[in-house]
């Protein structure tokens, strides 16, 4: 098939096998990861959202599979016994936890997996996963403005909103456990700072596993 010449020919270190990554997303609440992280799904090829096993019921409108796996909590305590998750934790009486088999396979066959997850989650998938995972914490530009975007959602009263901003500035303490923080005070810029940090991890020299055979030709040529 004849090559078009407007774009540049591929090379051989171009299709080079890598090992996935485990990119996750933090920012306390109004402060953008979750647009952040619709866009990358949605904009950069080979990542996908990680999917949380959960004793929740589903709701209308969601998917088995996709949006969550939805399982008993007898079902849930026995993964957690045979230590089938990354991390896992009861939120508001129900539980929520990362399984260990689908991601493995995921990082394995060479695509990314996205999280969105709190500074506590976080630390758990660094203490079990270190080499795979990339931790990027997204900062509003000021309280003020953080306090403004939550106002403007609409959604919540002044007592939850009280709430988030409490809860928000612990959160923001954690900084210093990620590998990049990155202020969220135009998206645009933000989108392109964080894209720009996994299309850099994704080229690290120890998740490019098709170097050596790659560079063992070139030496022995």
């Amino acid at each position: 098939m004849a090559h078009d010449a407007s774009s540049p020919a591929p090379t051989p270190a171009d299709s080079l096998h890598r090992r996935g990554l485990m990119f996750i997303l933090s920012s306390p609440s109004g402060a953008g990861k979750t647009t952040i992280a619709r866009r990358l799904l949605a904009e950069v090829p080979d990542i996908a959202m990680s999917v949380s096993v959960t004793t929740r019921p589903m709701r209308p409108g969601e998917v088995d599979g996709k949006d969550y796996h939805f399982v008993s909590q007898d079902e849930f305590d026995r993964m957690v016994e045979a230590g089938e998750f990354y991390e896992w934790a009861h939120v508001f009486g129900k539980s929520y936890g990362t399984p260990k088999a689908q991601i493995r396979a995921e990082l394995k066959a060479g695509h990314d997996v996205l999280f969105d997850i709190d500074w506590q989650g976080t630390q758990q998938l660094y203490q079990k996963a270190q080499a795979d995972v990339v931790r990027v914490f997204i900062l509003p530009p000021s309280l003020d403005e953080l306090n403004r975007r939550l106002i403007g959602r609409g959604t919540d009263s002044a007592e939850v909103i009280a709430a988030r901003m409490e809860r928000a500035q612990a959160e923001i303490s954690h900084w210093d456990g990620y590998d990049y923080v990155v202020v969220n005070d135009d998206v645009e810029t933000c989108f392109a700072k964080v894209q720009q940090i996994l299309e850099a991890e994704r080229m690290r020299r120890t998740r490019q596993t098709g170097l050596i055979d790659f560079v063992r030709e070139l030496t022995q040529a």
